[in-house]
């Protein structure tokens, strides 16, 4: 008697639940900082995020797909947590429940589920707050040690760990409107300035990327790809003209590059398979990124980037190929 089923037919000790859990404990330097930084408002919405992501996927999945819920996988919990990563820490509650309907209802089980999507679903979620809640997705708190008052502080009835009473622009906004000398490159790798809970500190993320490559759970190729380009591109605008294009070094560390290039472009299933195509969609986003970054209208393009070299991943694997297992090489 033979059992047919699909590939894979040969196993090894990584599991989907162990990757997840590899990139959560990788994002743990990250949330540590936006704790530090926005406080425990950074840690309502996280949790909001994840607490969401996880009861919409279990819902379609048993009430509308009528399959065995999987979210024992941690799939659901590591979306919430790129998610909330991904928005500023005084968004309102509903507005994080929406994003996390749209990451998982549209990004993910609407194509299938795990392993079927074609967009990083919680860029999905993001990018449909940015479009739909423009003024509340830009509304960006002061960390708070940059503040006036300290957190336990109240003057005139405002608190000093109130969100909503201070704001402030991101480097990237600093940059569009002339003027990045507000932050210096120290304060940027630390998260000492505005933006959304996990795009900070460089610092942090950069932890995070070692422990990945420790694990071998991603490959040096999209992230370097992405981050190289960037600074090539970049690096010629500012000598072309230094005083209206910032460095490739403000590039490299302003707002969700490092984030979007270590945690959301190196994702599996909407990223390409072979290590050439993966320079190549690497160098995609970088180059649209600038492009957005300098010479659009939105301040960030990272999300933007990802989500369209996200479509083209599929010509790319058609083109560049692994080669088939048991192969022979062509003669000559």
């Amino acid at each position: 008697m033979f059992t047919v089923s699909p590939a894979p037919h040969a196993k090894g000790p990584l599991s989907t639940k162990r990757l997840m859990r590899d990139v959560i404990i990788a994002l743990i330097p990250a949330f540590l900082v936006s704790l530090y930084m926005f406080g425990l408002s950074a840690l309502f919405i996280t949790l909001v995020s994840i607490a969401s992501c996880v009861f919409f996927e279990w819902t379609i999945q048993k009430f509308v797909m009528k399959i065995p819920p999987a979210i024992s996988d941690s799939s659901a919990i590591l979306t919430g947590l790129l998610l909330a990563f991904n928005l500023p820490s005084n968004l309102p509650v509903w507005m994080v429940i929406m994003g996390s309907l749209v990451a998982i209802g549209v990004g993910k089980m609407s194509f299938g589920g795990l392993g079927n999507n074609i967009f990083n679903p919680a860029l999905a979620g993001r990018v449909f707050l940015l479009i739909s809640c423009p003024a509340a997705m830009t509304t960006w708190p002061k960390p708070l040690m940059t503040r006036d008052m300290w957190p336990w502080q109240i003057v005139d009835g405002v608190s000093g760990a109130s969100a909503d009473a201070f704001t402030g622009a991101t480097p990237l906004v600093w940059m569009k409107m002339g003027n990045v000398s507000e932050l210096n490159a120290m304060d940027m790798l630390v998260g000492k300035m505005g933006g959304s809970l996990g795009e900070i500190s460089a610092v942090a993320l950069l932890i995070g990327f070692a422990y990945l490559l420790v694990r071998q759970v991603i490959t040096w190729h999209i992230p370097i790809s992405i981050l190289a380009t960037v600074a090539v591109f970049t690096g010629i605008l500012h000598v072309a003209d230094p005083a209206h294009y910032a460095s490739p070094v403000f590039h490299l560390l302003a707002g969700g590059l490092m984030l979007g290039a270590i945690f959301m472009a190196t994702d599996y299933v909407t990223s390409p398979m072979h290590p050439k195509g993966m320079l190549v969609y690497g160098a995609g986003i970088g180059v649209i990124t600038v492009v957005i970054r300098c010479f659009g209208s939105y301040p960030e393009g990272m999300s933007f980037a990802i989500l369209i070299m996200n479509a083209v991943t599929p010509l790319i694997n058609r083109y560049m190929k692994p080669k088939r297992f048991g192969a022979v090489a062509k003669a000559k």
